[in-house]
């Protein structure tokens, strides 16, 4: 019979390797003795009348090898805390009082908080107003600068990869140019290490801005060297020098960062004569199972959250750091993007295989 118990919610974006962090959890907590709840929906599952699940072993078996999360998620609701890049907004004081009391109704002695920046600025916030909080980091775009690695990263770019080897044969068939656009708002970890395993010969990051003619000078020499198709992976926050990220409007003044792979497209189309198509993986990238390594790394992660609870270790987010799980303050994770040092030897490393940068 349990006679603790721990919260767990995942928030934000989708994620492979969502799951496999709920099954550590899981598994992990009930050989301490503790029963775990699921809050469906984020954040939003603390809301009266809460919506939740008792997570055990049976409701967790085969779920590791499943994308998404069996609790739902959500990046809208009562609980967003930060707007955009850099924009915070408090949590209503009524909206708190509510989910104070659903975790004091069920008995919740520590909330394990599943998610990104946004998602883990909100923790922080719960955090601050006496919330027994956990953090564990989830981006695909392994942004989160107090971890050197998060789960959904490697899913991510091995997506890219099948993608860029897909595109290679009917690119060399018709002779073109194939333009890949893939995510990474601020990041281009997914763009550089997806092209370089996928065999790019152009990769576009919005941590160095391109230059149009660079870019066409490294098709038109590809043609020259009598390798006549050209693959170009571009972030989707990759901007042109002098330039901005472009935005596309998907709903009545609402805007969101994307459509630059066309651009480039139309832009080597036009500046070399040669014909350029385009192709946009968009949320491809967040589906389907996670691989081994996120597998893992969720695992581990799911397992160091709970151990955090046990110790009463509260406000510290989980992270990989030299090959090890260990911890840092959700504080000191918040807020510190880990962009694509231009300096990074990965970077070295395309361009002495002769990837271009547009730079």
């Amino acid at each position: 019979m349990f006679t603790r118990r721990i919260g767990v919610l995942t928030s934000g974006g989708d994620c492979p390797g969502l799951n496999a962090v709920l099954r550590g959890v899981t598994k992990a907590a009930e050989k301490l003795d503790w029963q775990v709840i699921g809050f469906r929906d984020g954040f939003e599952g603390l809301l009266p009348p809460s919506q939740f699940v008792i997570l055990d072993r049976a409701t967790t078996a085969g779920i590791m090898q499943q994308g998404g999360t069996i609790l739902g998620t959500t990046n809208k609701g009562h609980f967003v805390a930060k707007l955009g890049s850099g924009e915070k907004t408090m949590i209503p004081t009524d909206v708190v009082d509510r989910a104070r009391a659903t975790l004091e109704e069920l008995g919740i002695e520590g909330l394990i908080v599943i998610g990104g920046d946004g998602s883990l600025t909100t923790a922080l916030q719960l955090f601050n107003l006496g919330f027994p909080i956990i953090g564990v980091p989830k981006t695909i775009d392994n942004d989160i600068e107090a971890t050197a690695m998060t789960f959904g990263f490697y899913s991510a770019v091995s997506c890219v990869t099948d993608a860029l080897d897909r595109l290679h044969s009917t690119a060399a068939s018709h002779k073109r140019a194939m333009v890949l656009e893939v995510m990474g708002r601020h990041a281009g970890w997914i763009a550089l290490h997806g092209g370089i395993s996928g065999g790019a010969d152009v990769i576009l990051i919005p941590e160095i801005p391109f230059e149009w003619e660079k870019v066409a000078q490294a098709v038109r020499q590809r043609d020259a060297e009598g390798y006549q198709s050209t693959m170009i992976v571009v972030a989707e926050g990759a901007r042109p020098r002098d330039g901005m990220q472009h935005y596309q409007q998907i709903h009545r003044g609402e805007y969101r960062l994307g459509g630059v792979g066309e651009i480039v497209a139309r832009e080597v189309a036009e500046r070399t004569g040669k014909e350029t198509r385009y192709c946009i993986l968009g949320h491809l990238q967040r589906g389907g199972a996670p691989g081994p390594l996120d597998r893992i790394l969720a695992t581990r992660f799911g397992v160091k959250a709970v151990s955090l609870i046990e110790e009463g270790n509260f406000g510290r987010m989980v992270s990989y750091q030299h090959y090890e799980i260990q911890d840092v303050s959700i504080a000191e994770a918040v807020h510190r993007l880990r962009v694509v040092d231009t300096g990074n030897q990965l970077i070295e490393t395309a361009r002495a295989v002769d990837i271009s940068f547009g730079d």
